[in-house]
């Protein structure tokens, strides 16, 4: 492709980004910094969205109502149901699924997963080909580990459980109702309900230590 044909998609895509985002104020989304934001076609709005600055929505992307999209977050193919909070620098990969009141935080990445309603997944964390029940709370620094090598795992967190920071679910593996895995775990086995789970080595101290 010549530099000529380069300026002139990049001159269509701009002018096309312009209408969205016009198109979208005009149906009542509130885009802080409209010309940080992109756009695509097919992106359905519900009521009441708001849209921080630079922020990028692929294809295939549905929004509900009363949803706000902090800033640096990349959404494609998914859907986010109504009262959802995304962000900041949140990725929301295709087939990813936020239920009613869903919160996704600073530094996640979501993929092929459904989270439940009223589940947070606040900060630094991958959640991948899962499903996560309601009312989960999921640590900082927690990892699904979905892949083996061959191919994808799944992992399902069920209503009411808390997973502690720093956490690797290794896949297949199911997390009981309002079970507790301790921070610092990396479970390879699945946690019945209401139970606490942990793997942690004993914490050692030599006191009145000396560096070599």
């Amino acid at each position: 492709m010549t530099s000529i044909n380069k300026k002139k998609l990049a001159i269509i895509e701009k002018r096309n980004q312009e209408k969205l985002r016009n198109h979208a104020m005009s149906i009542g989304v509130t885009l802080k910094s409209p010309e940080t934001v992109f756009l695509s076609n097919d992106t359905k709005f519900g009521k009441n969205v708001v849209i921080n600055p630079y922020v990028v929505i692929g294809k295939k992307t549905k929004i509900g109502d009363n949803v706000e999209i902090l800033s640096f977050t990349h959404i494609e193919n998914a859907t986010l149901d109504d009262n959802v909070n995304v962000g900041p620098f949140s990725r929301i990969r295709p087939g990813a699924f936020l239920s009613k009141g869903s919160k996704i935080g600073n530094f996640v990445e979501i993929k092929k997963s459904k989270i439940g309603a009223n589940s947070k997944i606040n900060h630094l964390s991958y959640i991948g080909d899962s499903t996560i029940g309601k009312k989960v709370n999921i640590g900082a620094g927690t990892i699904t580990c979905n892949y083996d090598g061959k191919k994808k795992n799944k992992t399902k967190i069920l209503d009411g459980a808390f997973i502690g920071s720093n956490t690797s679910l290794v896949a297949p593996i199911t997390i009981g109702k309002k079970s507790v895995v301790g921070a610092g775990s990396a479970l390879t086995k699945s946690v019945k309900n209401k139970s606490l789970s942990l793997t942690r080595a004993n914490q050692i101290e030599i006191k009145n230590y000396k560096r070599k």
